[in-house]
């Protein structure tokens, strides 16, 4: 794993080297640093190779050149960036490996390959254009760095270290302009943004590296592991707030009294003065006190009929099944990790495979080639055909509609309700922003086009937004995109009527497409109602965007807000959703709605204003950009609610399923199927039904077995994986009066239909271990009885933006430190900030590079946009 954090303060950079970095490892006494300076800029400075000394690092940290003593580049200050620390971390099971071998080969590998890595990270260094009035970046090849080797990890509770090899790069903010002959501040923006490229050329080269030596690779979900070291001893030498959890899952102890043993046995004696060989004597006696000594090798798991064409076809499949546009970097990634446990599909082989491939479009911009395919190219044309081959193709519902009677109407909504019932075309749009009053559009709509004769059938893409939201709303036989577009006997019934598409700015290309088609077959009219601002569909293709712009298909905007009742966040709110996102974020942070906190406290303030608010009997949508971070608040305000008892102090254990969010080509991968995963059938396979659960027990080079409820055994057809979806098994505690979500489309124990996205709140257990909940609504609250063995349901207290979609609260708490950046962006923002009704909090370490990120438009750049 690579991680690059800027460093801007230089004080703080100048105690980090002589506290931290500095020192070879946080733990080891008598070991001192062996770094050196490397880099271009470094033999520019007569500086590569020669070993780090504090004098030196503090001028550089200065902007001072070391050898003339003046300015190094043109301009100084204050919060001036000083440089990168770009830290790389080996896979767990080389550090345990090296750690009780101490093999020194093991080690230089690994150093070896950071460097390597560096060199190719060296040549992406570019710099800003500034003279003559130009505004670009020239890409200068040159950079100098210093490195750091740690041999364990930090100490948790000032307990001993676990085995954790790693390597701090520092990278100072100067590079060398051979234009305009002078040392000037680097430009590090791409270098950030194809830091998992660098990841997966990394990891891969120190799989092959480690393959050569004569080690067994494990491909893992996010690298590899080498296979001499059993999957136990990993979960062991993981951080402590890890330990205790793994190592009970691997020895199946769940009550109390054993946890609190565990939890003592593995506690650490305090010492800060070991050396490594007595590191290494503890490291043994926790691996004989656990019985993991003994434990057999784990299987590699190399695709030995896997080659560089193959893997090369593999990413390209993948990398267009959710996006329309990829950059070389992105493609090439999916191929290094597909190849990582195979030497011989080397990346040279890979690149050289790629760059041959004749199958794609390729454009350059901005110093790097986008691609296309010839799919997708003609997917997004055939969509904007069928909506422009119906341009004025209809007699209007009512040419003489007359929308100023509807005196309950804003004007912009009066405006869309003429532009709909005037137009002519097969397909009319409105884009409607956040919280601008669609449903009242629609409640008005609906019935002055029944009254014309035509029946309204409405969809919307997800179960939440179509059988919650607007069946919640009155909408009673509001269905799916996916019923619309599969169930005959729907597709019959629209014949010569009326199709209503709610929240369309999240339709993929593929699903606009499809829908157009059958319209245009079953002889009915389109609307398509949406926010190509918020979040688009998961699959490729930002539909409605692509037919407003590239299709110029009419649309009218809603753009007044409703929904916010407080006057300075209703502004705030509506300069974002028109994309002047530093006004609308300096008018938050001017309303105290924006607070900077060190990161360690972002989640503890968080839950108190979470409770805080729940106490004032308030709604209440926690949001977090990434599912780790999610899972992490969840667990956080269970265990606050929990301690208030706002829920109950007894809990019982369950299993649930988190999905793995593989495509269609990653489940034909044989490698994913690890024993102990669950199989989830939605379609008949032979001799297994829809909706069996299954367990993986056996995976033989790529043969997966299966066993159900009953213990049959079965072989798993990977040629049939849109049939099935793969589980990873999670444990979960409930107790009465926790809330849980829905995560798949499924069934209660009476056969009641239950949709992904669907709150429950926990009311008890049966006898036998059901899971009695209720789902309250502002009328009643609905009796669900759960299987224990459900599975798909995850806690409710927090939500990513994408589930947020469509919900409306009070108040609307947003955790967004800079660990979640790479997930932040304006859609994501957007759709965050503008679910309150009265007020919204954002949680952050860092305001301004949280702004720096959310101007970002979070758009997928269309095929046709790429090349017409």
């Amino acid at each position: 794993m690579i991680r690059m954090h800027q460093s801007s303060n230089i004080v703080q950079t100048k105690t980090y080297f002589a506290s931290s970095l500095s020192k070879a490892d946080y733990y080891i006494e008598g070991q001192e640093s062996s770094g050196h300076f490397y880099g271009k800029i470094a033999e520019r400075l007569d500086l590569k190779d020669k070993p780090i000394i504090k004098s030196t690092f503090d001028l550089l940290c200065d902007n001072i050149n070391p050898q003339t003593g003046q300015a190094l580049t043109p301009r100084t200050f204050e919060y001036r960036r000083v440089g990168y620390d770009i830290s790389f971390h080996c896979p767990k099971s080389v550090s345990i490996l090296y750690g009780l071998s101490l093999d020194k080969t093991i080690l230089k590998a690994f150093q070896t390959c950071v460097y390597e890595t560096m060199l190719e990270i060296e040549t992406a260094t570019q710099t800003r254009i500034r003279k003559h009035g130009k505004n670009d970046d020239r890409v200068t090849g040159e950079m100098i760095w210093c490195d750091f080797t740690h041999l364990t990890a930090r100490p948790v509770d000032n307990y001993a270290p676990d085995c954790h090899i790693h390597q701090h790069i520092f990278v100072f903010n100067t590079t060398y302009d051979e234009v305009e002959q002078r040392f000037k501040a680097g430009q590090f923006y791409q270098i950030k943004k194809d830091m998992p490229y660098y990841q997966a050329r990394f990891l891969k080269r120190l799989a092959d590296r480690y393959s050569k030596l004569g080690y067994g690779i494990r491909k893992t979900s996010n690298g590899f592991e080498l296979s001499v070291v059993p999957k136990n001893a990993i979960a062991l030498f993981s951080k402590r707030t890890n330990l205790i959890g793994e190592v009970a899952k691997s020895k199946n102890i769940t009550n109390a009294k054993a946890l609190d043993q565990l939890g003592a046995q593995t506690r650490q004696r305090k010492n800060n003065t070991l050396t490594l060989l007595q590191l290494r004597e503890q490291w043994q006696d926790q691996l004989t006190e656990y019985g993991i000594d003994d434990e057999p090798e784990e299987q590699p798991t190399q695709n030995l009929d896997l080659n560089a064409h193959k893997t090369v076809n593999f990413a390209i499949e993948k990398s267009f099944t959710r996006n329309s546009v990829r950059r070389e970097t992105q493609i090439l990634t999916h191929a290094y990790y597909h190849a990582i446990d195979n030497k011989d599909v080397t990346l040279s082989a890979i690149d050289e495979k790629f760059a041959n491939n004749t199958k794609l479009f390729k454009v350059k911009s901005g110093g790097q080639y986008l691609y296309t395919s010839h799919k997708v190219h003609d997917e997004e044309k055939q969509m904007i055909d069928s909506a422009r081959r119906g341009i004025g193709k209809y007699s209007a519902f009512d040419e003489r509609f007359d929308e100023t009677l509807e005196l309950h109407l804003g004007d912009e909504q009066q405006k869309a309700l003429k532009h709909i019932m005037r137009s002519k075309d097969f397909l009319t749009m409105v884009r409607g922003g956040a919280g601008t009053g669609k449903t009242t559009l629609f409640k008005t709509l609906i019935p002055f086009i029944e009254y014309q004769g035509f029946k309204v059938s409405i969809f919307a893409p997800t179960a939440t937004a179509s059988r919650d939201v607007l069946r919640h709303e009155g909408f009673e036989y509001a269905d799916t995109v996916f019923q619309l577009l599969n169930n005959e006997t729907i597709q019959n019934d629209i014949q010569g009527q009326v199709i209503l598409i709610d929240e369309a700015g999240m339709l993929g290309a593929q699903d606009a497409k499809l829908i157009l088609e059958l319209a245009e077959e079953q002889q009915a009219r389109v609307i398509f109602v949406g926010d190509p601002r918020q979040h688009s569909a998961v699959q490729r293709g930002d539909a409605m965007r692509i037919l407003q712009t590239i299709g110029q298909i009419p649309y009218v905007s809603l753009n007044e807000i409703f929904r916010q009742k407080q006057e300075t966040y209703k502004q705030a709110v509506y300069a974002i959703s028109q994309g002047n996102i530093e006004q609308g974020f300096t008018q938050l942070d001017e309303n105290n709605a924006i607070i900077e906190l060190p990161i360690d406290k972002i989640s503890q303030s968080l839950i108190s204003d979470y409770i805080d608010l729940k106490g004032q009997k308030k709604s209440v949508l926690v949001i977090s950009p990434t599912r780790n971070h999610v899972r992490e608040l969840n667990l956080g305000i269970r265990e606050k609610l929990k301690t208030l008892n706002y829920i109950g102090k007894r809990q019982k254990n369950f299993t649930t399923y988190q999905s793995l969010y593989l495509t269609d080509v990653d489940k034909q991968d044989g490698r994913h199927y690890q024993k102990g995963f669950i199989i989830q059938a939605h379609q008949n396979l032979k001799n297994i039904k829809r909706g069996s659960v299954l367990q993986i027990v056996d995976n033989n080079q790529g043969r997966v077995i299966v066993t159900d409820i009953q213990g049959n055994n079965h072989e798993l057809p990977l040629n049939k994986t849109r049939y099935f979806d793969l589980y990873r098994p999670y444990p979960i505690d409930l107790s009465r009066g926790d809330e849980i979500r829905i995560t798949k489309n499924s069934y209660d124990m009476k056969g009641k239909r239950l949709d992904n996205g669907t709150v429950l709140k926990v009311v008890g257990f049966t006898k036998d271990g059901h899971i009695k909940t209720a789902k309250e609504t502002s009328h009643k609250a609905s009796p669900i009885l759960l299987n224990k063995r459900h599975g798909n349901f995850d806690y409710a207290y927090a939500n990513t933006s994408y589930s947020a979609q469509g919900k409306t609260v009070d108040h609307v708490l947003i955790n967004q430190p800079i660990t979640t950046l790479n997930a932040s962006n304006q859609k994501q923002f957007y759709v965050s900030v503008s679910r309150g009704r009265e007020a919204v909090t954002i949680y952050t370490d860092d305001k301004q590079e949280l702004l720096n990120s959310i101007k970002q438009s979070g758009d997928r750049i269309g095929a046709l946009e790429l090349i017409g």
